[in-house]
């Protein structure tokens, strides 16, 4: 995946949200953090994983890819927030439950948040990328959701979201 695409694209939508809400000299990287453990929230209850108790296994296939989309977007603009880029792939760690990955995830975002190192950021990444994996989210899926999803985040600046 051509990741500079994705980064480019990122960029003008922050710059975007931050002129039009006077956020240019504002630090929102606490912002980004917290709005990235909310997504992966919303993104878990999707996915319903961790719903031992609930007969209803039915998932919404593209419900769960809009969330992911979400929190790729965050994940973007920490990297962005940081000046970090990333062009690896999906952690090739195998033998974890999709409960398990999105477990690791939060331990990762805290992590990153008390050391925003561009290691952490990349473990961060390519550990989200794994989810999508365990998802079984394509990266021609991704790819397309980010941008139809980065046109619809543009739209609602436009209308007062």
């Amino acid at each position: 995946m051509d990741w500079s695409k994705l980064f480019s694209t990122q960029k003008k939508l922050d710059d975007y949200i931050e002129e039009n809400n006077s956020l240019q000299n504002k630090d929102l990287f606490d912002e980004k953090v917290l709005a990235l453990i909310v997504e992966l929230g919303e993104l878990a209850n999707e996915t319903r994983s961790f719903k031992f108790w609930s007969k209803n296994k039915t998932l919404d296939k593209l419900a769960i890819l809009e969330e992911y989309i979400d929190g790729v977007h965050f994940i973007l603009s920490l990297g962005l927030e940081k000046n970090y880029t990333f062009e690896g792939g999906p952690s090739p760690v195998e033998g974890r439950s999709i409960s398990e990955q999105f477990l690791l995830l939060y331990e990762l975002i805290i992590s990153f948040k008390n050391n925003p190192s561009e290691e952490n950021y990349h473990t961060l990444f390519s550990n989200y990328l794994r989810l999508g994996n365990l998802l079984q989210l394509t990266a021609e899926q991704l790819q397309e959701a980010y941008f139809e999803k980065n046109e619809v985040n543009f739209k609602r600046q436009d209308t007062g979201y």
